[in-house]
């Protein structure tokens, strides 16, 4: 193997090192994202539950009452 095929074989070593590198860190970064989506989406159930159970109290009052008047 020459010289030259040699040096070219490392730089494409180094290369895919440094992509696999890369990709290591995004997946990482995705996975982190995808936790945080989760967590936050529990988080906008919870509030839309909240919101409900406030709407459906603000009807019960809002309800003219049998007998009154």
């Amino acid at each position: 193997m020459g010289d030259d095929v040699a040096a070219l074989l490392l730089a494409l070593a180094e290369e895919n090192a440094e992509l696999r590198a890369q990709l290591a860190a995004a997946q990482d970064m995705l996975m982190e994202t995808a936790i945080d989506a989760g967590h936050l989406h529990a988080r906008i159930e919870a509030i839309q539950s909240e919101r409900d159970s406030w709407r459906a109290e603000a009807e019960r009052l809002a309800k003219p009452r049998a007998g009154a008047g």
